[in-house]
């Protein structure tokens, strides 16, 4: 390529740029004079950009775009000078032709000369009608003595990697004028010139600046070190000292004097030089930690961009579709210089422009409804996005009609989804969690913006690979609205850090919904697993150590450190062994040629420079549920958590009374017992098969499986058929005494005449007491 094409091609490169830009300042500038036609502002705003996007097509001889700007221009100074009212129509050309400018500088794109003057006429005819039979100047021909576009000295963008391998030496270009408009968001706040990087380069740069940062981290022990060796000398000195004293007396040869003086001497004097090495090192290390510091927030805010650059061409996309459908609908946002992670916005560009579009056909009534039923014929939706503990909150909420309930309810049924009978007590919340089902969708008819099973489903998958979750809620009659929440980056992760059988983990915080200590007395048996109480409902607790394949944790405390973690209506507590604090990790992806690894999702490094393995939350929940269906689930393991005491004897209460059975397991627990509980015989016997224990009290009437029965099922059981039994029951006859003697129970004890000192000194009696 020669020097001449290698600038042509940069020319071209650089108008692209400008294009893309100016036709964004076009485009929010003739919605906003669509509702306002006088505004001076957005007139002089628009009138520019057409003028600057014609000096910039002239320069890099693209005669097409020349002639649409110029035209533009022309009716944007006639609304300037008032010899033209903006309508509708001309709204519609304008933005037309910023559509057709933004054609003519993508290379790919094919436009065609006689669209070109097709355009131009249409819009001259509009100006004035009188030319509509005669032609103008042919395209391209415009006055010499307009000023030309000078792109800017270093033109580069972090967004546009195709621009990466144009030599930015070529770049500072010359020109017969000194017109220079900045090109939009290419420019910086402030009017810094930006540079233009690639994503890998960016990528690179923040893993190395984390590292620094780690690096910086790894002095500490060092400076810890040397603190400590000084310490030590000093106590030598002062014992060397002591060591002259006492022997001042003994009649020392002058030899021996001068030894122990050259001693301490050198002692002395090392001693100031460690003290002063010790003093730069501490120094050096808080300044190279700082400037770490600096680096790596100075990295990281380089990914960060303003929410407003996912919103290009939002609003004139949901005037457009509005307008398409017979609808008049109009998009406010608020927070549009929210910063979040690039990635994060590429993602969210297309669940979110679902939405709107979701809004504007579904939403959004006629006109005439809207009139009918009290409200503005324009339809309203709004975008607001905010920070919010770490995450990036986007509400979406249109003033339209909600969701007809009862229409989804019939169309539940009808897809055969749910029974008649129970799809008539679902509530609003369960009714709505139905549109988020793959093909599911209100319409009839497929047309081009609804009807084609791709719906809500989409949208919250994609929601969910940014490991964020979406909401649906509504109120019939007044609109919808849908709360989104997805990290702020996914460079960066807030998380728990824990150890699981010695090594680190780390929980993302946002998946975590509280952390805890639990007695070993607070764990209970259903369905044959372990649960425990949290929030008014009972939650499964999981041993981390089986689903990441560690050695079972140990906990000489005698509590168990357990994680909540929950992913929409998934729920569980994950034991752990150690909680070792909160930490901002930056995530380093895993080495693709690794595939997924089960229940990780990245890796990071810790201050002190060790690795650590992300937790990936939802796919952790998946797993969970198949350790449950294959009926893999390994049960927590109590009692070793006593090492260092005696071994307290273990007791499985079963009754199906609450009130009965938190009774015997508060009177058990308060004499230093180790108190299990199930709900029913059922659960009583799935919790004797996976556990062992030193004594059963159950109770005879319970539903699914009665006591007697599984006293029954306890003696036919190798393993089981010696463990000591009490029944505790209601009956008080002798036949029932009889019936429960008879069945294998140990003992027998009625409700009627039940005591704490009868429950207690009955099993003192047949187990002792409760150290083992």
């Amino acid at each position: 390529m020669t020097p001449d094409q290698m600038r042509d091609s940069s020319l071209l490169e650089l108008f692209s740029l400008e294009a893309e830009a100016q036709t964004q300042v076009l485009s929010a500038g003739l919605l906003a004079l669509e509702r306002n036609p006088t505004q001076a502002d957005q007139l002089e705003a628009c009138m520019r950009a057409a003028h600057s996007l014609k000096g910039a097509a002239r320069i890099v001889g693209v005669d097409a775009g020349v002639s649409v700007a110029h035209v533009m221009e022309d009716c944007l100074v006639s609304a300037q000078e008032g010899r033209l009212y903006l309508q509708p129509e001309h709204i519609d050309a304008l933005l037309q032709g910023t559509d057709l400018l933004m054609r003519i500088a993508t290379p790919s794109a094919n436009v065609g000369s006689l669209e070109i003057e097709a355009y131009v006429l249409q819009l001259q005819v509009l100006l004035d009608p009188s030319v509509a039979g005669a032609r103008t100047a042919p395209p391209g021909v415009v006055e010499p003595e307009e000023p030309v576009f000078v792109p800017p000295a270093v033109a580069v963008d972090l967004e546009t990697p195709s621009l990466d391998a144009l030599p930015l030496e070529i770049l500072p270009l010359e020109a017969p004028s000194a017109e220079l408009t900045p090109p939009g968001r290419r420019v910086a706040e402030g009017g810094e010139r930006v540079l233009r990087v690639t994503a890998e380069r960016l990528n690179s740069l923040l893993d190395l600046s984390s590292k620094s940062l780690v690096e910086t981290q790894r002095l500490k022990p060092y400076l810890a070190t040397m603190q400590r060796l000084r310490r030590m000398q000093d106590k030598g000195l002062r014992a060397l000292d002591q060591l002259n004293d006492q022997l001042k007396g003994t009649g020392l040869s002058l030899e021996a004097e001068e030894a122990l003086a050259d001693a301490r001497r050198l002692l002395a004097e090392s001693q100031r030089m460690l003290a002063a090495q010790t003093v730069e090192l501490d120094e050096f290390g808080w300044h190279a930690s700082q400037r770490a510091q600096v680096l790596y927030d100075t990295a990281l805010a380089c990914r960060m961009r303003p929410f407003a650059d996912v919103l290009s061409g939002q609003v004139r996309m949901v005037r457009d579709l509005g307008r398409s459908l017979g609808k008049q609908v109009r998009l406010e946002i608020e927070g549009e210089k929210t910063q979040v992670d690039r990635d994060v916005l590429e993602k969210l560009e297309a669940p979110l422009t679902h939405l709107l579009r979701n809004a504007v056909d579904h939403g959004i009534e006629s006109p005439e409804l809207r009139v009918l039923a009290g409200k503005p014929a324009e339809g309203l939706i709004r975008l607001r996005a905010s920070h919010q503990a770490g995450l990036l909150v986007l509400q979406l909420s249109d003033d339209g009609g909600g969701v007809d309930l009862e229409r989804l309810r019939r169309s539940v049924v009808e897809r055969q989804l749910a029974p008649a009978d129970t799809a008539a007590q679902l509530s609003e919340e369960e009714l709505l969690s139905f549109l988020f089902l793959p093909g599911f969708s209100l319409r009839d008819k497929v047309t081009e913006v609804s009807g084609r099973g791709v719906g809500l489903d989409a949208v919250q998958h994609m929601v969910r690979q940014l490991r964020g979750g979406v909401v649906l809620e509504q109120t019939t009659g007044q609109g919808s609205r849908f709360h989104l929440e997805v990290p702020l980056t996914l460079s960066v992760v807030r998380s728990l850090v824990v150890e699981v059988g010695g090594e680190a983990y780390a929980f993302p915080l946002a998946h975590i919904e509280r952390m805890c200590d639990l007695a070993p007395e607070d764990i209970v048996q259903l369905e044959g697993r372990q649960h425990f109480w949290h929030e008014g409902r009972h939650v499964g607790l999981v041993a981390a150590s089986q689903l990441l394949q560690r050695p079972p944790s140990e906990h000489q405390d005698g509590s168990l450190k357990v994680v909540v973690i929950r992913e929409r209506e998934a729920i569980y507590g994950v034991e752990v062994e150690r909680f070792v604090g909160e930490r901002t990790l930056v995530v380093l992806p895993l080495d693709p040629r690794l595939g997924k690894v089960q229940d990780i999702s990245a890796g990071a490094l810790l201050d002190d420079g060790s690795a650590v393995l992300i937790v990936d939350v939802e796919d952790m929940l998946r797993s969970v549920d198949k350790l449950l269906d294959s009926g893999r689930l390994e049960r927590i393991d109590r009692r070793h958590r006593q090492a260092s005491e005696a071994v307290r004897k273990r007791v499985l209460v079963v009754d199906d009374s609450l009130t009965v059975r938190e009774l015997q397991r508060k009177l058990l627990v308060n004499r230093g017992y180790e108190v299990a509980v199930a709900v029913d015989g059922m659960d009583g016997w799935n919790a004797l098969r996976g556990e062992d224990f030193d004594l059963l009290i159950t109770d005879i009437d319970m539903p699914r499986m009665d006591g007697i029965e599984l006293v029954t099922l306890l003696r036919k059981d190798a393993r089981l058929q010696s463990l000591p039994v009490m029944v505790v029951s209601y009956k008080d006859r002798e036949e029932d005494r009889r019936r429960g003697l008879d069945a294998g129970a140990d003992y027998y004890l009625a409700k009627a005449s039940f005591h704490d000192d009868a429950l207690l000194d009955a099993v003192v009696e047949l187990i002792g007491g409760a150290q083992g």
